[in-house]
C-alpha cells in the first residue's frame, strides 16, 4: 500500500500542501481532482518521491521512501514506481518498442530480453504492429499506450498518471483511460491519476478532492 500521512510541502512562504493524509492498495485506482493549482501534481510528486514533503511522512509498504537517501529514492521511482504523462514524453529518436524497454534496460536487463518483454504489452494495448515506429509516427492516442506500456512493463507496485488524457479527444481519453484502469486493475498495481476532468476521475474507485492545497472533501467514491 501507498500512504501519506500529513504530508505537507512549501515554497518559499507559500503552503502548497498542507497535512494531507491520503492512500491507495493494491489494484485501486485513486483518482485525485481539484482546479488548477489546488496541489495536485505537488502531492503526486510527493508520493511518487521525486519531492520530499517539508512535513507528514510517505510509505510504501514498509519502507518509509521520503527519508531516502536521493539515490535510494531514485532507485525506488525506477524499480517500484511507472508514470504516464499528459504527451507521453517518449523518447523521439527510439522506436516504440524501445521506448517501452528502456526501464528494463536502465534496470540491468540484458537488451534481448527486456524487448522480449516489452512486445509482449503491444497486442494487449491494441498496438501491435508498431512497435518500430518512432513517437513521431503515432498517433497522440498510441503514444499514450506506449507509455502505459512502458509504466507497466517493470512490474509496478505504483503507477502515476498525470493528466494523461489531457492531450487526447474525449473518445481516445475514455478508451486510454480504460485501459489504464483496467490493467492496474489485472496486475494488481495501484493507480494514482491527477486530473481536472470529472469523466477521467468517474473511471477510478476513489476520488480525493484538493482545494488550496488542503484534502478538502476527503474520500469519496467515484
Amino acid at each position: 500500500m501507498l500512504r501519506g500521512t500529513g504530508v505537507t510541502k512549501r515554497f518559499g512562504p507559500t503552503t502548497v500542501l498542507s497535512d494531507v493524509d491520503v492512500e491507495v492498495a493494491p489494484g485501486e485506482t485513486l483518482a485525485v481532482t481539484g482546479p488548477s493549482g489546488s496541489g495536485k501534481s505537488t502531492l503526486l510528486h510527493c508520493l511518487a518521491g521525486i519531492l520530499v514533503p517539508d512535513d507528514g511522512e510517505v510509505w510504501l509498504g514498509a519502507e518509509r521512501i521520503d527519508r531516502l537517501s536521493d539515490a535510494r529514492r531514485t532507485d525506488v521511482r525506477r524499480q517500484r514506481f511507472g508514470f504516464v504523462f499528459q504527451f507521453g514524453q517518449l523518447l523521439p529518436e527510439l522506436p516504440a518498442i524501445e521506448n517501452v524497454a528502456l526501464p528494463l534496460m536502465l534496470g540491468g536487463m540484458r537488451r534481448r530480453q527486456a524487448l522480449e518483454r516489452a512486445a509482449s504489452w503491444f497486442p494487449a494495448l491494441g498496438i501491435d504492429g508498431f512497435q518500430t515506429r518512432r513517437p513521431g509516427q503515432l498517433s497522440g492516442g498510441q503514444e499514450q499506450r506506449v507509455a502505459i506500456a512502458r509504466a507497466l512493463v517493470t512490474a509496478p507496485a505504483v503507477v502515476f498518471a498525470d493528466e494523461p488524457t489531457g492531450a487526447l479527444d474525449s473518445d481516445t481519453g475514455a478508451h486510454v483511460m480504460d485501459l489504464l484502469c483496467g490493467l492496474a486493475v489485472r496486475t494488481g498495481t495501484a493507480l494514482v491519476v491527477v486530473t481536472h476532468d470529472p469523466e477521467v476521475a468517474a473511471r477510478c474507485h476513489r476520488t480525493v478532492v484538493l482545494r488550496d492545497g488542503v484534502l478538502r472533501d476527503g474520500c469519496v467514491p467515484a
